[in-house]
C-alpha cells in the first residue's frame, strides 16, 4: 500500500479562486524550525507535477498570507521512494514536520517507536474530518494523522470502449467480467491494464479477491495475529490464477509501470489502448495527466470489484484507504494548526478538485460531480464495511512479501499456496 498513491492529477478548476491569497516553495530535507518568532513547517507529499503539486504550493502560500510568521515548505517525494526515505529520516531524527501517512501496520510501527505525535483535535476538527475517517488513523483511542480524502478502490473503465464492444452494463460478478474481457478482445484493445512492474498494482487483484473470499473478521484478526491460515487466503489466489487463464491483461504487463508515461497502465486507459484498470481513486487524476490533451478522460466510469460465488466477504465491501498527514515527534504546534486548516470546507473543496478525489469533510462533498467519483462515493456509502489496502493493513514486511508472491503467480513462478506460504514466512520473521 504503498498504494495510497497520489499521482499527477487532472485540472484543478477554480483552485486559484478558492485559494486566491496564495505559492511558496521548495523543500529542504528534514524538519523545520523557528527563528526570531518565525516558524518553518516542512511538509513531505507525493503529488507528481500537475494540479496536485500546484495545490500544495498554492496552499502553502495561502497559509503564509494568513499567518505571516509561518512558512510552509513543501517537498514532493516520488511515491515509490517515499516510504524508504521517510523511514530513514524518522530513524535519524531528521523527519519532516508533516508527512503523508500510509496508516495500518506502518503507522503502528511509527507509534511503537515513539516517532509520531498524537493529534489534539477540537470538536470542529472531528466534525470536519469525520468520525469514520479519523477511526482509520486511530490507535488505542488516539488519532495519529489527519485524513484529507477517502479512497474507495474499484475498476475504472472507458465507457466508449464498453459501448463499442457491446457491453451494456458494468460487471457485477466474475462471470460477467470474464464475458466483458472476451468482448473487448474482439475490438482489439487490452481488456485490462495492470502495472505489474511496480508490484502493488498487480497485488491489488489478489487483495480484492481476498476481500470477497475472506470475512471481515478473518481479515481483521490477521491484522493482529499476522497469521494467514484461513483457507480463504489460498482460495483468493486460486481465483486470481483462474482469472489469469482468460488472458485479461495487456501484453507485457509484467514490465509495465502503473503511472509513468503513456505506456503505463494508467496511460493505456487514458489513450484508449486498454478498457479497464483496477485502482484507487487517485487514478482519474493520473489518467487525466496522461491523455493527449492532458485533460480528464471524458468517458471515464467506475464500478466496484465484482462478487465471487461462495465468498465469505460481504459482496458490498470496499477495499479502500485514506490520504492523511502525520506530525513527527518534534513538529511545532504550527504544524498541527496547518493540518486543522487543511480540513476546512474551502480547502477540502480545493483539494478535491486538484486531486479529483472525495474529501472527508462532508460539507465539501458537493464538489464531487464527476460520474466516476459519484459512483465510487455511492458504493462506499452503501458498503457493509471497508478494508484498508492489505500491504498497509498488515505492514511493510508482510505486504512486500505478499505483493512479490502475487507477481510471481502472475509470472508463472508461483502458486496460490506460495502466496500464503511466503506471507506467513515474512510475518514470522517480524
Amino acid at each position: 500500500m504503498t498504494r495510497e498513491i497520489r499521482g499527477v492529477t487532472a485540472a484543478a478548476i477554480g483552485l486559484s479562486i478558492v485559494l486566491a491569497a496564495t505559492g511558496c516553495a521548495g523543500g529542504d530535507d528534514g524538519g523545520g524550525g523557528s527563528s526570531g518568532g518565525k516558524v518553518t513547517v516542512t511538509v513531505w507529499e507525493n503529488a507528481q507535477p500537475g494540479p496536485g503539486a500546484v495545490y500544495w504550493q498554492t496552499a502553502a502560500k495561502a497559509y503564509h498570507a494568513l499567518h505571516p510568521d509561518v512558512t510552509i515548505k513543501i517537498q514532493a517525494v516520488q511515491n515509490e521512494d517515499l516510504d524508504g526515505k521517510l523511514q530513514t529520516a524518522l530513524n535519524s531524527n531528521s523527519a519532516p514536520d508533516v508527512f503523508l501517512q500510509r496508516g495500518g501496520g506502518k503507522m503502528q510501527a511509527m507509534v511503537n517507536a515513539g516517532q509520531l505525535q498524537a493529534l489534539n483535535l477540537t470538536d470542529t476538527d472531528k466534525k470536519n474530518a469525520g468520525e469514520a475517517a479519523l477511526a482509520g488513523y486511530s490507535i488505542d483511542g488516539k488519532v495519529y494523522a489527519m485524513p484529507l480524502d477517502t479512497q474507495p478502490e474499484g475498476i475504472y473503465y472507458s465507457k466508449d470502449l464498453f459501448k463499442k464492444a457491446g457491453i451494456t452494463s458494468t460487471p457485477t460478478t466474475m462471470q460477467e467480467l470474464e464475458a466483458a474481457v472476451a468482448k473487448l478482445k474482439k475490438i482489439d484493445v487490452a481488456p485490462i491494464a495492470v502495472g505489474a512492474k511496480d508490484a502493488w498494482p498487480a497485488a491489488h487483484w489478489y487483495y480484492n479477491f481476498a476481500l470477497r473470499e475472506c470475512s471481515q473478521d478473518t481479515m481483521n484478526k490477521a491484522a493482529k495475529s499476522l497469521k494467514f491460515d484461513d483457507a480463504c487466503w489460498t482460495k483468493a489466489g486460486e481465483d486470481l490464477a483462474a482469472f489469469l487463464k482468460t488472458s485479461p491483461f495487456q501484453k507485457g504487463f509484467l514490465t509495465t509501470s502503473s503511472q509513468q508515461g503513456a505506456g503505463s497502465s494508467a496511460g493505456m486507459l487514458a489513450n484508449h489502448k486498454a478498457a479497464m484498470e483496477l485502482m484507487g481513486n487517485w487514478d482519474p487524476g493520473v489518467i487525466g495527466s496522461l491523455t493527449k490533451d492532458q485533460k480528464p478522460l471524458p468517458d471515464l466510469g467506475w464500478f466496484p470489484f465484482p462478487g465471487v460465488p461462495g465468498g465469505q466477504g460481504d459482496p458490498s465491501a470496499i477495499m479502500g484507504g485514506l490520504d492523511g498527514y502525520s506530525l513527527s515527534k518534534n513538529a511545532p504546534k504550527e504544524a498541527l494548526e496547518f493540518l486543522q486548516w487543511l480540513v476546512t470546507k474551502d480547502q477540502q473543496e480545493a483539494y478535491s478538485k486538484a486531486f479529483v478525489t472525495i474529501p472527508v469533510n462532508k460539507e465539501a462533498q458537493g464538489v464531487v460531480t464527476d460520474s466516476f467519483n459519484v459512483s465510487a462515493l455511492q458504493a462506499f456509502n452503501k458498503a457493509a464495511y471497508s478494508v484498508m489496502f492489505l500491504d498497509t493493513l498488515y505492514g511493510q514486511n508482510v505486504g512486500n512479501a505478499m505483493n512479490t508472491a502475487v507477481v510471481n503467480l502472475l509470472a508463472g513462478k508461483g502458486t496460490a499456496a506460495d502466496i500464503v506460504k511466503d506471507t506467513n514466512a515474512a510475518a514470522a520473521k517480524g
